[in-house]
């Protein structure tokens, strides 16, 4: 089971998905990739067995993951103040893996039919939907 966190910017949403992840799930290993390296180091030292930053890390390791978890931005050519590439949207588009992805009006985007939710909400919703995930493919 191949699992990425993609995080930017400072890395606290994904250092906040990585340690609640690794209390859900501790024997499977999480990759961190950071859009910067700050954003890497934040995951790094929240227990990500791996970590990597930058377009092409992303790219390489999202062609073959099971399982993505980060922000919707990521998704989002320009999200996060501009870190997210045209490039790093198309890798993790194109992943075969599941992506539960957490929506943010920070970068612009509101999806209907769900609500805003605290980040500690929306990583408990996250390490839920990736517990059914991960059962159905155990």
């Amino acid at each position: 089971m191949k699992v990425l966190v993609i995080d930017g910017q400072g890395g606290g949403l994904g250092k906040a998905l990585i340690a609640a992840f690794i209390k859900a799930f501790p024997s499977i290993p999480l990759i961190a990739l950071g859009t910067n390296s700050l954003a890497t180091s934040a995951m790094l030292r929240a227990g990500a067995a791996a970590g990597a930053t930058g377009e092409h890390a992303i790219a390489w390791q999202a062609r073959d993951a099971d399982l993505i978890l980060g922000a919707a931005g990521i998704l989002i050519v320009g999200a996060m103040m501009g870190e997210i590439s045209p490039a790093m949207v198309n890798a993790v588009s194109q992943s075969p893996a599941v992506k539960i992805l957490i929506p943010s009006q920070r970068c612009g985007l509101i999806i209907a039919g769900t609500r805003q939710l605290s980040m500690e909400e929306a990583v408990a919703d996250t390490i839920s939907r990736a517990a059914e995930v991960l059962a159905g493919r155990a």
